[in-house]
């Protein structure tokens, strides 16, 4: 199973996305639903640096699944980089209600 973390702070503001581990939905090299999510998280994750120029630290572990992606305490995200990630989002929840969370849960945590 594929578990999505969502950090914000207290205002609500973007922290951390955190992905950990594989889907399971398929064998490997045939799993629809790691390969969405992948496509999903990476491709904002490239959005927001390339288009949007944030700054994004990120942490990968190809073969564990895990991804980690920070942004910069120092500078609030631009208007149009919240919605990237709120489309990210609202596209990884639609995931898990299509597939199941036995595959996909999306958690958020509050720091």
């Amino acid at each position: 199973m594929t578990t999505i973390e969502v950090v914000t702070d207290k205002d609500g503001a973007y922290r951390q996305i955190i992905c950990m581990g594989h889907a399971g939905y398929a064998d490997y090299g045939k799993d629809v639903v790691c390969a969405a999510i992948s496509v999903e998280v990476i491709g904002t994750m490239n959005a927001l640096q390339a288009l949007a120029g944030e700054q994004v630290t990120e942490t990968v572990n190809e073969e564990s699944g895990f991804m980690k992606f920070d942004f910069s305490r120092e500078v609030p995200l631009q208007e149009k980089s919240v919605f990237l990630l709120d489309s990210m989002i609202y596209t990884l929840e639609n995931l898990s209600r299509q597939y199941g969370e036995k595959y996909l849960q999306v958690k958020y945590k509050e720091v």
